[in-house]
């Protein structure tokens, strides 16, 4: 299994990418058309652009999902972190991502508190 995406074209010509950490062929548009970055099935991506510099990134290093953030309007989007520099990006969430990985992320923060949960109890 290769650690870097190898970006090609199916006979649709639609573009695809081999996730970097499953190896699962993914096509860079959803079912509804939305542009997507990262694995539906682990939900992992590939360092390709730089934020802060805003340009290509010369890292190409594996981006990890750690975490769910929800804006304002409600919708979801996927924090990412390089394993290899710390960047951290977000993505939206697409509607065929893996909604098992998805919850696990989201609640995470309420399963493993900073604090022990006992101190709820004296309260």
């Amino acid at each position: 299994m290769s650690n870097h995406t190898t970006n090609t074209t199916n006979i649709l010509g639609l573009g695809t990418f081999t996730c970097v950490r499953c190896g699962l062929t993914v096509s860079a548009c959803t079912a509804d058309g939305a542009p997507r970055n990262h694995c539906p099935s682990c939900l992992h991506s590939r360092h390709v652009l730089d934020h802060v510099e805003g340009g290509p990134s010369d890292c190409e290093g594996r981006m990890s999902p750690i975490a769910i953030a929800v804006l304002r309007t409600g919708d979801w989007m996927v924090i990412h972190r390089c394993v290899r520099c710390d960047e951290l990006t977000s993505n939206p969430v697409c509607t065929d991502d893996n909604q098992l990985i998805l919850m696990r992320m989201a609640v995470r923060p309420l399963a493993q508190p900073p604090f022990p949960l006992e101190a709820f109890g004296t309260l």
